[in-house]
């Protein structure tokens, strides 16, 4: 299959601290891989360095085949949507306008802009009503369908989802989790999602990678590391989210 994204070699330090370790790793067109693991195990870092709001200290990312590097940075970001814990909108911007701020900065017709938003409100299940409301004024999982939105309002090739419903309460993660993997399996998104929970990643995933200290530890699908561990270490791990039935 193709992949559109690709690590290669591809390392981080935050002073002395090694945050990743030398990773190779391709994300598949059209699925969802889940990266999971403890905290500080290098997900987030790994997002941040597709997305080149960070810079490799070895290696290559490459995006549709090209390196990625400040000389297309901006180029790239246009082509990713971006999600974050807590949906990061901006407070004094109402809903409508958090969603349309990358097409109005581009300048795109008025009218297509309101076809997409439509078409986005249809998707994410967000009530037209409440466009006009600002952050402080929508509960947090509407935030979070703005947030999902915004990030899907230029029709992103990939989509990066840095633990998205963290912050929810069961309830609305749960239904977020329904809508989620409905608007995969409808836009075919290829998608890369960060987040503690392999219940989540399981029911979210086509792939699951699991990430300690910086490193890839196995990548497969639940079962696979359910089943066939590849060290201590993976059983421990599925072993702590005793809740979780996959």
């Amino acid at each position: 299959m193709v992949s559109l994204v690709q690590l290669i070699g591809v390392s981080k330090k935050f002073g002395g601290a090694s945050a990743l370790q030398p990773t190779d790793l391709a994300f598949q067109s059209g699925l969802t891989t889940a990266l999971i693991g403890p905290s500080g195990c290098g997900k987030s870092t790994l997002l941040r360095l597709i997305i080149a709001l960070l810079q490799p200290d070895s290696g290559q990312v490459l995006f549709d085949g090209a390196e990625v590097n400040d000389a297309n940075a901006q180029e790239i970001r246009r082509r990713v949507g971006y999600v974050i814990q807590e949906g990061g909108l901006f407070p004094h911007l109402t809903a409508r306008a958090n969603v349309l701020l990358m097409s109005r900065h581009l300048g795109h017709p008025a009218a297509e802009m309101k076809a997409r938003l439509e078409e986005l409100c249809a998707l994410s299940q967000f009530p037209r009503d409440a466009l006009e409301r600002y952050p402080a004024e929508l509960s947090g999982g509407q935030r979070q369908r703005v947030s999902l939105m915004r990030a899907l309002m230029l029709a992103p090739e990939v989509l990066l989802l840095d633990e998205p419903l963290g912050a929810l309460d069961p309830l609305v993660r749960s239904a977020l989790q329904r809508d989620l993997k409905e608007i995969f399996a409808r836009l075919k998104q290829t998608a890369v999602l960060v987040t503690h929970d392999m219940g989540e990643a399981a029911y979210l995933a086509d792939e699951i990678v699991l990430m300690n200290e910086g490193r890839i530890v196995q990548r497969g699908s639940a079962a696979d590391l359910r089943d066939h561990p590849a060290n201590e270490f993976v059983s421990e791990f599925i072993n702590a989210q005793r809740s979780v039935a996959f």
